[in-house]
């Protein structure tokens, strides 16, 4: 049994149609840090059917064994050999789409730190430290603030922003951008867009690409209201709303202000145990729908 027709049947519902029901969705908004898993889930299971689908057309009746046959085969593993019969263009086409994976997340991940390396070095020049705030100050009337993640991570406040804003609006300003390095956003910002390098005429990548940075700033958002009051942070937002940010780094301000202000004026209703739990364990078993499938191909 070729289950390859499957694998893109399966394959166009994630990458289609799974993208437009999300989208629907009221419940993202409430738990950004799950609808972040989900739509990492979609790119993963998507992935796999593309990779399974090329398996099964380029070897009919392939299934789960022997395509780990032959990724131990492949490396030096195996205690024999496939007896002549040439190379598994099934195995090929996984580390080809693999590669490219990587190198885009590389690509993505190696530009950004580069830039943030470059303003670093300027930060170091005219920044001064500031212990109240625990952030980098910078003599700039425009209010704004942003976050340099990585390795050396550091958070930057214009003079302007310090000026306009409130001890309490400061704080929850920090807190957010706080939330930004604690949780390496920075690196799921790089998936994303190596996703999106790799399909970019897929709707769920283009999705992807512009969904994830405004979850991560929503998941930031409630971040920084665990420890500062509602009027704070909207404030904060609405004052940095035009300040723009170095590329590499994550702002509170930027083109997504609207619809988190709209979010954090709106009563707090965070998703029921119930929905978390469903779209939870949802978002663990798409990814391994592919390898049942393959596993009931190979059986069948």
């Amino acid at each position: 049994m070729n289950a390859a027709p499957a694998f893109l049947g399966y394959a166009a519902a994630v990458g289609v149609l799974a993208p437009r029901v999300l989208l629907r969705s009221a419940w993202p908004q409430r738990a950004p840090l799950l609808a972040v898993a989900v739509w990492f889930a979609l790119a993963a299971s998507f992935s796999l059917c593309v990779q399974l689908a090329a398996a099964h057309l380029t070897t009919p009746g392939a299934h789960l064994h022997g395509i780990l046959y032959s990724c131990r085969a492949a490396l030096g593993l195996g205690g024999e050999t496939d007896g002549g019969r040439g190379v598994s263009w099934g195995l090929v086409a996984l580390v080809v789409l693999l590669a490219a994976h990587l190198t885009g997340f590389a690509l993505h991940a190696v530009r950004a730190r580069a830039a943030r390396a470059r303003h670093r070095d300027v930060l170091d020049k005219v920044g001064r430290p500031s212990a109240r705030l625990r952030a980098t100050v910078v003599e700039h009337a425009e209010p704004a603030a942003y976050c340099l993640p990585g390795r050396r991570p550091r958070i930057v406040v214009s003079s302007g922003a310090v000026d306009a804003l409130s001890r309490d609006e400061l704080g929850a300003v920090v807190e957010h951008e706080r939330a930004h390095i604690h949780g390496r956003h920075h690196l799921l910002l790089a998936a994303a867009h190596a996703f999106a390098w790799v399909f970019p005429w897929l709707p769920l990548a283009r999705q992807l690409r512009e969904q994830i940075p405004l979850l991560l700033e929503m998941a930031a958002d409630d971040r920084a209201l665990r420890r500062s009051p509602h009027h704070a942070l909207a404030t904060a937002m609405f004052t940095l709303a035009a300040g723009r940010a170095p590329r590499g780094t994550l702002a509170v301000g930027g083109a997504s202000v609207v619809i988190r202000l709209r979010r954090v004026l709106a009563p707090q209703r965070g998703a029921h145990p119930a929905l978390r739990c469903t779209v939870g364990t949802g978002a663990l078993m798409a990814p391994l729908l592919p390898v049942l499938l393959t596993c009931h191909a190979g059986l069948g």
